[in-house]
């Protein structure tokens, strides 16, 4: 073991017991940006990150108002000519309900079986908390070559309603060359992974009308259009029997992944047979000639999320419904626009209603997808810390779900992100027992030290 690394194991040893500390001091406090009540906890955990940074070796460190819960933003400047990295995270966490599955106390911290087991302890506080004692080793150390930044918002949970307005007034302040996010997952602790990819996703409304009131199904039925009926018919219409998504135009701007990328695919270990039992289904359903973890991860899909009309209450009720809803969504791969996506749906649903209804598409929300070349010097530094701290090299993955701020942060601020995630799917993120691994998150302050080491 080089004398390096052997200083740093020393050192986050001997610190553990004072780190520990300091991140039960930021779990503890309720951040739950979803309930009004915990208004002033927000505020109070923006301030304890504050304290934290600068004792971390940050020249400053300041809450900051924005349309919302506040932001902090810190910076350690070493050379104004330096490279810069801007390190983002959120303070906010989930709601804890419900209480009663959880095994201790969620805002009071425990450590057994070497986990920590608390909201927060890996979404985001565990997580981010990461990157700040890694960029404390560098600091004290005299290590660090290159400038760092730090924001920190506080409405991730909630959409970040406040951030792109906040990144647009604040260019300069977030001027960097690259971003670092750990707010992601590996696939396993003993299988590193690296998020290269993240889907985008278009959102909609779907309110289709026949007559002006419910009517006897059979004084009317056979002789006027059910819209419960006509929904149904044109949502079938949508996927095709090979799986792909009907909308004229939407496969325009869907990139093929490279061939390396799938070949990289492949070699994640995925065992079909246990992921059918594991969410009771007998056969899987598709986009003909991928696999299924690129159908998941790197190509689009649609899918309908809720469905309603009519009468759904205990009993029979002989009624031909006014009205029938449902909400859809599709996920999107990088480079489909979802402004462009959701006109296309909608003008194309309106295109193939019949005359017999009236047909109402309202676009909810959506983003961007995002992704990162393999490519990227950041990436590669990345790609360094995980094989030293983690004993092998990261796989480069795509993941299927979104997070729309990372692709705010290259329309706004023109800055790639590379996703330094440490998650692990036992660690139970939004749901009771919440857990970060003790030994998840020393390697993980090694593999960021790694790579800012390896960053130039």
């Amino acid at each position: 073991m080089k004398n390096e690394e052997l200083r740093m194991k020393s050192y986050i040893q001997a610190n553990e017991s004072r780190m520990l500390d300091e991140l039960f001091s930021l779990i503890r406090i309720p951040s739950i940006s979803a309930q009004p009540e915990h208004h002033d906890d927000m505020l109070a955990c923006a301030e304890r990150w504050c304290q934290l940074l600068l004792e971390a070796g940050a020249d400053e460190a300041m809450v900051m108002p924005s349309a919302g819960n506040p932001m902090v933003f810190a910076q350690k400047i070493v050379d104004p000519e330096a490279q810069t990295v801007l390190v983002y995270a959120h303070y906010d966490v989930m709601p804890v309900e419900p209480l009663e599955l959880w095994k201790s106390q969620p805002f009071e911290p425990e450590v057994r079986d070497g986990h920590i087991w608390a909201r927060g302890a890996d979404d985001d506080k565990g997580q981010s908390f990461i990157q700040v004692k890694a960029f404390e080793y560098l600091v004290k150390h005299g290590l660090l070559t290159h400038n760092v930044k730090f924001i920190f918002e506080g409405e991730e949970e909630i959409g970040s309603p406040s951030l792109e307005a906040f990144c647009q007034e604040h260019k300069e302040l977030l001027k960097a060359d690259v971003i670092l996010v750990s707010d992601t997952s590996m696939l396993g602790a003993d299988l590193p992974s690296l998020t290269t990819g993240l889907r985008g996703l278009a959102y909609w409304e779907i309110e289709v009308t026949g007559p002006n009131r419910d009517l006897h199904s059979g004084h009317f039925g056979g002789a006027v259009a059910n819209p419960i009926n006509v929904l149904c018919s044109l949502i079938s219409r949508i996927v095709d029997a090979d799986g792909r998504i009907t909308v004229p135009g939407f496969y325009d701007e869907v990139e093929e992944v490279p061939q390396a990328e799938r070949d990289m695919i492949a070699r994640i270990p995925f065992d079909e047979e246990k992921y059918k039992k594991a969410i009771g289904v007998n056969e899987l359903f598709g986009e003909k000639g991928y696999s299924t973890l690129e159908r998941n991860s790197c190509r689009p899909s649609f899918d309908v999320c809720g469905i309603w009309g009519g009468y759904t209450g205990e009993g029979a009720k002989t009624v031909l419904p006014s009205k029938a809803y449902a909400k859809v969504s599709c996920r999107l791969v990088p480079h489909q626009d979802h402004h462009r996506i959701s006109q296309l749906f909608a003008d194309y649903i309106q295109r193939i209603a019949p005359a017999t209804v009236q047909v109402k598409v309202t676009p909810m929300h959506g983003g961007q997808g995002y992704v990162c070349p393999i490519g990227h010097p950041a990436y590669q530094a990345t790609e360094k810390g995980f094989e030293k701290a983690f004993g092998q090299k990261p796989l480069a993955v795509r993941r299927g779900g979104s997070i729309p701020i990372i692709a705010t942060f290259e329309q706004v601020l023109g800055i790639k992100t590379i996703l330094m995630g440490f998650g692990l799917e036992s660690n139970a993120i939004h749901s009771p027992n919440e857990n970060m691994p003790l030994d998840i998150l020393r390697r993980g302050i090694e593999a960021v030290v790694e790579f800012h080491l390896n960053y130039q």
